[in-house]
């Protein structure tokens, strides 16, 4: 787990929730920033004491105030912070639910993790903690997961969750189907519900259905 983390965060009421999360992980070595070159700063000056940060947890949108600033936004200190310290990981956290922002952040500046502020938001933000502290796998919110699909790709939507839920909970194929026709949900024939599930082999690289569930499972999607 992390030792040392930085928030940038201006909000004093998401910037308790995340402090208190991190609590919850024993995770006690932490410093917050309410300015982006505020926790910039820190970043830097923990790397020339030698005792840099592990993980930055930075918000997307700053309100603009009376101080003068030279970093306005998280895109812009998560890309400067992963050119100053590549090895940090990064976690953005955030309202944004638009495609190509969230993507350019996975691609650009490669975070690790997005997490979608909302009603599920400190959940997920322990999911992305648990997974991207122990391994290189990536976390997105399942809102917002269609955001990393290649254009013109297979976009995921609420029956994909359900499917991928039921798959993970030991339920057959055929029972899955019989549960759609019984709730009125399509696809609710075997051949549709098999080229649906081509697709998501398809769309997360995976072998079988096994392996399409420990993907998904491991990305947070479910």
């Amino acid at each position: 787990m992390f030792k040392k983390v930085i928030i940038a965060e201006d909000f004093e009421e998401f910037n308790l929730a995340i402090k208190q999360t991190l609590n919850d992980f024993n995770i006690v070595n932490f410093q917050h920033a309410k300015y982006c070159d505020d926790a910039f700063l820190k970043i830097r000056k923990a790397i020339q004491d030698n005792e840099p940060y592990d993980l930055l947890i930075s918000d997307l949108s700053f309100k603009k105030d009376h101080r003068e600033v030279k970093i306005g936004s998280g895109d812009e200190l998560i890309q400067k912070v992963r050119e100053l310290q590549p090895d940090i990981k990064i976690i953005a956290y955030s309202i944004e639910d638009k495609s190509v922002r969230i993507k350019s952040l996975f691609e650009d500046s490669e975070i690790n993790a997005f997490v979608l502020k909302g009603r599920n938001s400190i959940e997920e933000l322990k999911k992305a903690l648990t997974i991207i502290s122990s391994s290189d796998q990536r976390f997105i919110s399942p809102e917002v997961a269609s955001a990393l699909q290649e254009k013109g790709n297979y976009e995921i939507d609420d029956v994909d969750i359900k499917i991928l839920k039921y798959l993970s909970a030991g339920t057959s194929q055929d029972e899955i189907i019989e549960i759609f026709k019984s709730s009125d949900i399509k696809p609710n024939s075997k051949s549709a519900m098999e080229k649906r599930l081509a697709k998501l082999k398809d769309f997360f690289k995976a072998n079988n259905t096994i392996h399409l569930v420990s993907i998904t499972k491991d990305m947070g999607i479910i």
